[in-house]
């Protein structure tokens, strides 16, 4: 008898038993003898039996399970932040059902709805603007989200995380502080919301309030911009704003690219130009010169995450309201910027 044939049935047939007591030796705390219980088990162990948990989720209205969406899958952000919070979630007996949006509106929506038909008790993700379609699917499906990467000013319910606009203007303040005028912001391409814009606008209006320049924008490739797309930014950079000292980058990825494609072209950094990137990434932290960032902590985005969900899942102390949780964006100044 193949695996995926076996039934209830057939294991309470194999057993001598009925149905109802198979379901009933299955569960945690089991009201049928040990000595029937273990000859449940074993004929379950012998045909391989796999439990349908769906089914058992339509009488317990418990799937057991989060949904959890997230732009990316090879970015370490987001690998870190998926990790933490199944550690997390782990400890309230919830598995994660992971899907990736591959930073599309409409590939979100369809997930989220695709999600909900599965009947998660929890969905967490990623904050990059979503569709009205997502928000009327996600306001409607009556259990707990939350929105993480970002602190939207409108969260459906829940966010962790932080706002991606103030951390890239205090990052532009700070490389003025050090004497940077013409600084140039290298990102992708597009006015639609996402944490990426965000950061452009941090960074525009870091430097409106400073008197400065502010039209100062590189755009290639598209979000994730990569390594490739920073390296391949200093031909543009050159020919748009030539007299740039400094460049902040969305991410610490196109900052390592386009910090490579200076070297190779005989600039010296920080002493011809300076180079600022966003993540706080290996990356950043081991090349040469290592790359000055803003530093955030996605262990601490997924573990917040799966914490919030345990209360508001069987917590004794549940929260009230909306649960907005702050997560800390630090400058890291390295060899990319000068010192002063």
């Amino acid at each position: 008898m193949s695996r995926s044939t076996v039934t209830m049935k057939d294991v309470a047939t194999a057993a001598g038993v009925s149905p109802m007591t198979v379901s009933r030796a299955l569960k945690a705390d089991s009201p049928v003898s040990e000595e029937t219980r273990k000859r449940i088990l074993k004929v379950v162990k012998d045909l391989r039996y796999v439990p349908d948990q769906m089914a058992g989720s339509l009488s317990s209205k418990r799937s057991g399970f989060v949904a959890v969406l997230v732009p990316s899958l090879n970015n370490l952000h987001f690998a870190e932040t998926v990790q933490s919070l199944t550690k997390e979630l782990e400890k309230h007996n919830q598995q994660i059902l992971l899907g990736y949006t591959d930073y599309s509106k409409d590939r979100e929506e369809r997930l989220v709805e695709t999600m909900l038909r599965r009947r998660p008790e929890a969905m967490v993700l990623s904050y990059d603007g979503h569709s009205e379609r997502t928000i009327e699917l996600l306001q409607g499906a009556n259990i707990p989200i939350v929105q993480i990467w970002e602190r939207p000013e409108a969260p459906i319910q829940h966010a962790i995380g932080f706002s991606n606009e103030r951390a890239a203007f205090v990052m532009t303040q700070d490389l003025i502080a050090k004497g940077y005028k013409k600084i140039t912001f290298l990102g992708e391409p597009g006015e639609t919301w996402t944490r990426g814009a965000a950061r452009r606008r941090g960074f525009l209006a870091a430097m409106r309030n400073a008197g400065l320049e502010s039209g100062r924008l590189v755009a290639v490739g598209k979000a994730p911009i990569s390594i490739e797309d920073g390296a391949s930014a200093l031909p543009v950079l050159q020919e748009k704003y030539p007299d740039t000292d400094c460049v902040f980058c969305v991410s610490d990825l196109p900052a390592f690219g386009l910090l490579s494609a200076l070297k190779s072209n005989g600039y010296k950094v920080p002493e011809d130009i300076g180079v600022a990137g966003f993540g706080n990434f290996e990356v950043s932290r081991f090349s040469s010169p290592s790359i000055s960032t803003v530093e955030v902590d996605p262990e601490r985005i997924g573990t917040a995450a799966g914490d919030l969900i345990g209360q508001l899942l069987e917590g004794s102390e549940r929260p009230d309201g909306i649960v907005q949780v702050q997560v800390e964006a630090i400058n890291r100044f390295r060899e990319s910027t000068r010192n002063s």
